[in-house]
């Protein structure tokens, strides 16, 4: 490494709006191949993204190569989702230079804002689990830990919203129409996938035999990486895509024939295994490609991270002690089974040494206490698919039930729940039971939800194993969700407090004497305004529905499943709107009730939900009564790009969930974080919020955890139906279809799931609870000055939730990294020479 080296922050000090200016105009003619007048607004987008690319490139490889030659331990962490959004913004303020790429387009005669406001948002994720991992990545980098994400490059995401007639309908999400400016494809580290055959019994030397995959049918895959850059020093960690295509993508000897279909066969069926985010089960054919989708993940980043081990290792022995993998959920927990299969079948090492490698290199989140979304594979199917690794899961699982009945003596029911084989006419492997026994440590995402996997969901394992269960507590990066997002909030807090919050986020505890300053308060809210006034346009061309920034946007943004509970808010609206029917000149406070949220395409209920809000909106928005002082605004495709303008303009964050149900919710912080005020249940991080922010500056509300479990041995929805007679209108509306009755009884099935089959989700018995903490709401926002002061207290009591400090608990109690700080040398860091730093 060169001894002359440059700090983050010197090099981006030097960058000029010039310098950006002409390497934005240099690759608009040499990547672009266009000149000003013919170039397209996406030409001019992504000629700036690879401007901003180069500064932080020489970066990149100085962290990879810094890496290997100090042989540093790194985090792999798998995702079958990473929730980016659009990079341009962020990355530019990454870099440091968002003043600096102002000026130059100014000069160009191009507002940055309109321009980053054109890059599509990446399609790699869903909801909370793939924007989570995305956070995760933000941080591991700018605190300078040596990080990989390994995740799928998926070519249509999960799907595009669009609703007809109120109802939601799937369009391809086709992210990658024009490229991505951001990804470095690497074909030279292609790994060959195996899938299907079957196992044939082999002689060895010593006259033993030893069970060898055969007739397996190949594909492969390849990386694309793309930067994740740190927030003010020169650390750039990767995040590894991988792609699925065939190892022989035309067949001419075919083609020539005359089958000219079956010549691009296997090449059509290879690419199918990255062609959309969570492909739907409902089919066998639909849930083979999810298994193979997984695998596909697993063996491509677990091969990878061998090669990488291998180049300054030539034996297995400090694995574990260099690597460190983080399962993200379930879906990567064929890990477990894929590296003890490289150990066995690929470079024997004995099967006691290759199991101590194997658990002490891997970590397990969970992410859920619904037993539904455990995820369970046919035994028949795994057979089919993954011959070997179902033998080596069953070995796994011989060995593990040995160790529990000599902990537990005469337990049978015990060994049976603890298997990792769920036993019955349809046999299917447990994949939380396979990553809990696999790894060395395992930890929920809130104190609440850390609590609930040990005494119910896995109980049998936490008292086997107490030593390996932890709480990490999710987190935010406030370097997008506030610093970026929301600069107006930005720059006041900055203004007041200096910009250390930037990077020591527990600073921004500095603001809290500010919520007792009137003028600062006002501020506050005039920021708040403008917000508000910024989504209220976007919603007028999105939707083309006027609304009032002076009324109080009320918020739900999150993924649609029946236990977040929009319907819980439904029907609050709907029984707002019968107070108003009820009496025209009624005084109720002014609200825009603002939804956002997909639903899985096969979850009949919960896309029957977005068409009661939507009527909802329908009926509400154009009733001469209402007045304007309700409205309901569904707003189609939610996504990060999305929230990052929705967030900023919040006034009450809904998170209504079932208590017990969510695991921790991280848009609760984000919202908080910029200043609404949040009405929840004592649910996932709602309890840690409130303890932070404190009791009086939240609203909370409902049945707790334990309250529920009681109440549910008894609980009957119709005693709550006939003696809450505002409720029982509600339950008759929706069954009636009072919004669109023309359209008949479209919302029989929520009225049975309420009534009929149970309400597992408590509804009617939150319900009358839900409406007295709206109405303390609605009191506390006529005093706007009060209202304000307890939303500055939101923001400067959040520090708590920065993913930074999730990712310190993770490196100091599972991981065991440490920071690895990175020079950069002068001049080009490629002209360093040495061996290959990947």
């Amino acid at each position: 490494m060169a001894t002359t080296t440059k700090s983050a922050a010197a090099s981006n000090n030097k960058v000029t709006p010039k310098a950006i200016r002409d390497r934005m105009l240099y690759h608009l003619t040499y990547t672009r191949c266009k000149d000003w007048r013919s170039a397209t607004d996406y030409d001019k987008q992504a000629s700036l993204a690879f401007a901003i690319r180069d500064l932080a490139m020489d970066r990149m490889i100085a962290t990879q190569r810094t890496h290997t030659d100090k042989d540093v331990k790194r985090v792999y962490y798998l995702s079958m989702e990473f929730l980016l959004g659009r990079l341009l913004e962020n990355n530019i303020a990454a870099v440091g230079v968002t003043e600096a790429a102002r000026k130059a387009l100014k000069e160009m005669d191009i507002d940055l804002d309109i321009l980053v406001g054109q890059e599509v948002d990446a399609g790699l994720g869903n909801g909370g689990l793939g924007r989570l991992a995305a956070c995760f990545l933000d941080s591991l980098a700018s605190m300078e830990y040596p990080g990989y994400g390994y995740g799928l490059r998926y070519e249509h995401g999960l799907f595009r919203q669009e609703f007809e007639n109120g109802w939601q309908k799937e369009r391809p999400d086709d992210w990658l129409k024009f490229g991505n400016p951001w990804e470095v494809v690497r074909p030279e580290y292609t790994v060959p996938v195996l899938v299907y055959g079957r196992i044939e019994q082999v002689p060895t030397v010593g006259g033993g035999r030893k069970p060898v995959w055969v007739d397996w049918q190949m594909l492969e895959g390849v990386p694309y990486d793309m930067p994740v850059i740190g927030f003010d020093v020169n650390t750039v960690n990767i995040l590894r895509l991988w792609s699925s295509r065939a190892t022989e993508d035309f067949r001419l000897d075919v083609f020539n024939q005359g089958d000219y279909v079956r010549a691009v066969e296997e090449k059509n069926w290879a690419e199918t295994i990255t062609k959309v985010l969570y492909p739907s089960d409902a089919t066998h054919a639909g849930k083979e490609l999810r298994l193979i989708q997984e695998y596909f993940l697993v063996t491509c980043a677990i091969r990878d991270i061998i090669r990488r081990y291998r180049k300054k290792h030539s034996n297995w022995g400090k694995f574990a002690d260099k690597n460190a993998v983080q399962l993200n959920d379930t879906h990567p927990a064929l890990s477990v089974a894929e590296l003890m299969r490289y150990f066995i079948d690929e470079t024997d090492v004995p099967w006691d040494k290759a199991w101590e490698i194997t658990v002490k290199t891997m970590g397990y989140t969970n992410h859920t206490l619904l037993p539904e979304a455990l995820e369970k594979w046919p035994v028949q199917l795994m057979e089919r698919v993954l011959p070997r690794h179902l033998q080596i899961i069953y070995e796994i699982n011989a060995r593990f039930l040995q160790q529990v009945e000599v902990r537990f003596p005469n337990d049978l029911e015990r060994v049976k729940r603890m298997s990792l084989v769920e036993e019955g006419e349809n046999r299917q492997v447990r994949m939380a039971n396979l990553a809990i026994v696999g790894s060395h440590k395992i930890n929920g995402v809130s104190a609440l939800h850390s609590e609930l996997l040990k005494e119910f969901t896995v109980r049998d394992f936490a008292e086997m194993w107490p030593e390996r269960f932890n709480n990490k507590t999710n987190g935010i990066t406030h370097r997008r969700w506030l610093l970026v997002c929301n600069p107006g909030l930005s720059n006041l807090i900055t203004s007041k407090i200096g910009d250390g919050w930037i990077k020591d986020f527990d600073q921004l505890k500095k603001l809290e004497p500010f919520a007792e300053d009137r003028a600062f308060r006002t501020e506050f809210m005039k920021v708040k305004r403008q917000n508000k006034e910024r989504l209220a346009n976007i919603i007028q061309d999105l939707v083309g529905e006027w609304i009032d920034p002076d009324s109080m946007f009320d918020v739900q943004i999150k993924r649609l499943h029946e236990y977040k509970r929009q319907l819980l808010n439904a029907m609050h609206i709907i029984a707002l709107y019968h107070r108003i029917k009820d009496d025209p000149n009624v005084d109720i406070t002014p609200r825009t009730f603002i939804f956002g949220a997909k639903a899985a395409p096969s979850y009949h209920l919960a896309k029957l939900i977005i068409k009661l809000c939507n009527s909802l909106g329908r009926t509400i928005n154009n009733d001469p009564d209402v007045a304007d002082r309700l409205k309901v605004i569904f707003i189609p495709d939610y996504s990060v790009s999305l929230a990052e303008i929705i967030i900023p303009a919040a006034d009450l964050s809904e998170q209504i969930s079932t208590a017990g149900k969510e695991a921790s919710g991280t848009g609760n912080m984000k919202l908080s974080l910029n200043g609404a005020l949040t009405i929840g249940t004592l649910d996932g991080a709602n309890v840690e919020i409130a303890e932070e922010v404190g009791d009086e500056n939240i609203f909370i509300f409902g049945h707790k955890t334990h309250e529920l479990i009681e109440l549910k041995k008894t609980y009957n929805p119709w005693d709550y139906y006939n003696r809450d007679p505002v409720l029982r209108r509600v339950i008759n509306a929706i069954r009636d279809n009072e919004f669109v009755p023309e359209e008949g009884p479209l919302f029989t099935d929520i009225y049975r799931t309420l009534m009929e089959y149970g309400d597992q989700y408590f509804h009617l018995a939150d319900f009358d609870l839900y409406v007295k903490a709206q109405e303390e709401v609605s009191s506390l926002y006529e005093n706007q000055q009060e209202w304000a002061r307890r939303a500055i207290l939101n923001v400067a009591r959040m520090s708590k939730f920065s993913s930074d400090r999730t990712i310190r608990e993770y490196s100091d109690d599972i991981w065991g990294l440490k920071p690895c700080p990175i020079t950069v040398p002068n001049g080009n860091a490629a002209e360093q020479f040495g061996p290959d730093a990947d």
